[in-house]
């Protein structure tokens, strides 16, 4: 197990510094890491290294690479506890329709230029975390006073309902203002096109505490993954703990989809390999489906901004391409065993 972990983290560092040097400009590893040292460090720059490939790595590749990997660690960590909460392997925050409530805040803000006053450039994500986590609280909250005891396709059917009825209100909306559509089409595909420093500092402080307070109901977690009876039997307060879990997992993937748009997928790709080659404890699922899942976002952005270079594809168009059918393998196999 220890050689797992050692090569998965080792592999996801080698991505991260993979996805810096690759782009429409190549730049050697040995320059990305000396231009990282230098930054970091302030000691010398190697002369050969010029300052446009300095300006290139630092500003711009560096933090995308940085933002990508820790949306996709936030994503995965996200899906696994939903998948466990909600003992579903096609669940994740998605479901419960998080990412539709950010795109309708995200789809006000576009549409009628709203803005929040001396702090502009924060509007947009901001209102997409809000609304995103608006619609988790509205969809559990609506459950439990369905089902007092929170069933697990209660809360599932409740948030594909609310999920449906938010976005049948963002494509009235789309139709209404066509001249922003295409921006609003983007937001809804995901993109790590033009992000700079700040949803870097931002996420990770975010994502770290998010993850520790996740870990902190390993126990939990493991428990209910054998189902309910059993864990009540064991003293879970089922109901609290799902509350706790769900809506801590919905503030990460609101966290993410508010600063770099709706991406699908990797919340429930991550954690089914993860289960796979680690087991079922979470304390080994947690973790590794953040190293897991923010390697697979900067694969899946490299690919996206260098596949039809100089132009960018969407990166949720390109996590859609790979986890649509890896969602339809799930959901046929999952079929045949209950034959």
């Amino acid at each position: 197990m220890r050689t797992k972990i050692t090569i998965t983290i080792i592999a996801s560092f080698a991505i991260i510094l993979i996805g810096i040097a690759f782009g429409s400009v190549w730049v050697p590893l040995s320059d990305v890491w000396g231009i990282i040292h230098h930054k970091v460090t302030g000691s010398k720059l190697v002369e050969h290294i010029s300052q446009s490939s300095v300006s290139i790595i630092w500003n711009l590749r560096l933090p995308r690479a940085l933002l990508a990997f820790v949306a996709g660690a936030s994503l995965s960590i996200s899906g696994a506890v939903m998948q466990s909460v909600l003992r579903n392997p096609l669940a994740s925050s998605y479901t419960l329709g998080i990412s539709s409530g950010a795109s309708l805040g995200a789809c006000i803000i576009i549409l009628y230029g709203i803005t929040i006053p001396f702090f502009s450039i924060m509007t947009l994500p901001v209102t997409g975390f809000i609304f995103g986590l608006g619609t988790i609280l509205l969809s559990v909250a609506f459950a439990s006073r369905l089902d007092g005891q929170m069933e697990n396709n209660t809360i599932i059917l409740t948030g594909m309902v609310f999920s449906l009825f938010v976005n049948a209100i963002t494509t009235l909306l789309s139709a209404l203002s066509r001249e922003h559509l295409q921006q609003l089409l983007f937001w809804q595909m995901g993109s790590f096109a033009a992000r700079a420093w700040t949803p870097v500092v931002v996420l990770y402080p975010t994502v770290v505490a998010g993850t520790l307070y996740i870990m902190h109901f390993n126990r939990e977690l493991n428990m209910m993954t054998f189902g309910e009876d059993q864990a009540k039997t064991m003293g879970v307060n089922i109901k609290r703990i799902k509350w706790i879990l769900l809506i801590t997992s919905a503030a990460l993937t609101g966290s993410v989809i508010a600063f770099v748009g709706v991406i699908g997928f990797v919340d429930l790709v991550a954690p089914h390999i993860v289960r796979k080659l680690f087991g079922s404890s979470h304390i080994y699922v947690i973790p590794m489906s953040a190293f897991f899942g923010g390697s697979f976002m900067v694969i899946c952005d490299l690919v996206a901004r260098t596949v039809t270079s100089p132009a960018e594809l969407p990166v949720g168009a390109v996590t859609a391409i790979i986890g649509a059918p890896f969602f339809a393998y799930i959901y046929f196999s999952r079929s045949k065993k209950d034959i």
